[in-house]
């Protein structure tokens, strides 16, 4: 697979950012696939059984960031 990368950046309340999260977890626990929606068309992921997980917290003056980042190979298509 070639490179690729497609970032968005939004603003969501607290009960939408909940619903995504909660809705990315039930697509990783029965696994599959996901559908990622972005501002343009969604893009589809084969999930793995297992991630390698990395979660980053970071404090800057007023600003709190967390940062969960999930990594995977890709299998055999």
């Amino acid at each position: 697979m070639s490179h690729v990368k497609i970032e968005q950046k939004t603003s969501l309340g607290r009960a939408e950012t909940a619903r995504w999260l909660t809705e990315l977890a039930k697509a990783i626990e029965h696994g599959g696939t996901v559908e990622v929606p972005l501002a343009g068309p969604n893009v589809t992921l084969s999930l793995p059984e297992e991630f390698r997980c990395e979660a980053e917290v970071e404090v800057d003056g007023e600003e709190v960031e967390l940062e969960i980042e999930l990594k995977w190979s890709p299998g055999p298509g």
